[in-house]
């Protein structure tokens, strides 16, 4: 039987059982968009879980000072722990797998702006800070330099929603700002961006940034507040980390088995961490759209269990006249995949539909944008495969197995 005549014979079983066919194109249907749907959902979410990670750097790990808990040397526990910029140097020279290290200066200050009265975080920061931290200038704006940090220049950089506060729709940069009574130059605005967690008790976007050497003169400290650094992820981690205690043990008098005496936050952990909770996941809601669409298919195979019971006679008559048991296979085998295929595509046209109209909902920042992807299609395709396989095998083989005289009989 030539295709042509199969797609036909399969038009006219369709069209003779509208209500059956309609419950069965149903199924796959929605088994298939289903399946489409979570993953995309999955897939959506995970993004976004990681942008906004990432909003706070890229996989960088902060050290914190704190106490000590262990005797060491003749000094005591519960020694506090203090950071100097010098700190940051000393890592950078000693601890081999540091692609950058950048200390940070912090504390609350006030600015003032005509009217306008602020008290956000102000970070003394080198001109590093910026990339590690992923805090770029809006249009027209600019980062710290190194003629900021060598000339001790009062120039500050400002968070996106400060300046709504300090400067409203006014642009902000060229303007001067009163940082505890002494004028700076605003040099630049960050460019929005999706921020999860931070450090500090603030997000970037609600606060300033002045340049280290700035800081360390106006406040006359070298004191500062946390170290960050970007490690090499291709090395062992645990051992840079070994290598962080050991030389800020030696530097700092402490035990660097006492890893209380400074707090480290290594946001690479997190990023690996949700990289295998959110496969986990996906595997999750696959397995959930599988299980739906494979109801789907068992429903195609009953129905066509049924088909070939009541198309006993035809199938005598071809096996009378010399048709052999593949053609019989061939037959209801492509029937079943030419079912499931227009199942399919209702199904696939359905869920793109809804991921369409679903973008310019505004939850994206909570729940991400679901996303239809080539690597989605590919997980439906074959998972239409296995069920159209798996649906139209047993009918077929049980059609062709049918004794001839008995088929006539019907």
């Amino acid at each position: 039987m030539s295709l042509f005549s199969l797609i036909a014979e399969l038009w006219k079983n369709l069209s003779s059982q509208k209500l059956r066919t309609f419950l069965t194109l149903f199924g796959i249907m929605w088994g298939t968009a289903t399946l489409i749907l979570l993953l995309a959902f999955g897939f959506g979410f995970r993004d976004q879980v990681m942008l906004n990670m990432r909003g706070m750097g890229e996989e960088i790990t902060i050290l914190f000072p704190s106490q000590t808990t262990k005797s060491y040397e003749g000094y005591g526990s519960g020694r506090q722990i203090t950071f100097r910029e010098n700190d940051a140097w000393m890592l950078a020279n000693q601890v081999g797998g540091l692609k950058d290290v950048s200390p940070e200066f912090r504390r609350n200050a006030t600015l003032r702006y005509g009217g306008q009265r602020n008290s956000p975080s102000v970070g003394g920061v080198h001109t590093n800070y910026g990339e590690l931290r992923n805090i770029h200038p809006q249009e027209g704006g600019r980062w710290f330099n190194e003629r900021d940090m060598s000339e001790k220049r009062r120039v500050i950089f400002i968070g996106d929603e400060l300046k709504e506060v300090l400067f409203d729709d006014k642009d902000a940069v060229g303007e001067r700002v009163m940082v505890e009574g002494i004028p700076f130059t605003v040099i630049g605005v960050m460019e929005p961006k999706i921020q999860s967690s931070s450090y500090g008790g603030a997000l970037d976007e609600d606060r300033a940034f002045i340049p280290a050497t700035t800081y360390a003169t106006m406040f006359n400290t070298n004191q500062i507040a946390n170290i960050i650094y970007l490690p090499d992820r291709n090395l062992n981690n645990d051992a840079i980390q070994d290598q962080v205690y050991a030389a800020m043990g030696s530097t700092h008098m402490f035990d660097p088995e006492d890893r209380d005496a400074i707090s480290m936050w290594d946001t690479g952990e997190f990023f690996s961490f949700m990289h295998y909770f959110f496969l986990g996941f996906n595997i999750f809601m696959g397995v959930i759209g599988f299980f739906t669409l494979a109801v789907g298919g068992i429903g195609v195979a009953n129905i066509m269990f049924v088909v070939v019971q009541e198309r006993m006679k035809e199938i005598g008559i071809r096996r009378s006249v010399g048709a052999k048991r593949g053609h019989i296979i061939a037959q209801f085998f492509t029937e079943t995949l030419g079912i499931v295929a227009i199942g399919a595509a209702m199904g696939f046209l359905i869920s793109w539909l809804l991921i369409q109209a679903l973008q310019n909902v505004p939850i994206q920042e909570f729940t991400g944008t679901p996303e239809f992807s080539p690597l989605i299609g590919l997980i439906a395709f074959a998972v239409l495969g296995l069920v159209g396989l798996a649906a139209g095998l047993m009918p077929a083989i049980r059609a062709s197995k049918l004794n001839i005289v008995d088929c006539l009989r019907a």
